[in-house]
């Protein structure tokens, strides 16, 4: 992870990285809101949303994604013939039918 953006000596100590981004990771591998995140097991939640923002500001996930990649390639522990891209989805219709029969008051006038 990158060094911190400012040092100051002032407020509480910064929490380590390794914390923040188990917390961050929660939250996203879960899905749930930031004010979900188990109390006691990981940072508070304005201190994860917080670093998450300022990691996002300063690309960082792009950056660690792509050493990842090099990693597990390096590694021959990836193994790209088997990627694939799923961009299958399904548009929702709202309301009814256009041949269902409307209400008098929404019905089309001929006036």
């Amino acid at each position: 992870m990158p060094p911190a953006q400012k040092k100051t000596n002032r407020g509480r100590p910064r929490r380590s990285d390794k914390d923040l981004l188990e917390g961050i990771l929660w939250v996203l591998r879960t899905g749930a809101q930031w004010d979900r995140l188990p109390k006691g097991e990981y940072p508070p939640k304005s201190t994860c949303f917080a670093r998450f923002q300022e990691w996002n500001d300063r690309g960082v996930f792009p950056h660690v994604l792509t050493r990842l990649y090099e990693l597990l390639e390096d590694q021959g522990l990836l193994d790209l013939r088997e990627a694939f891209i799923d961009g299958t989805f399904s548009a929702a219709k709202k309301g009814v039918l256009r041949s269902a029969r409307r209400r008098k008051g929404k019905a089309p006038r001929s006036w």
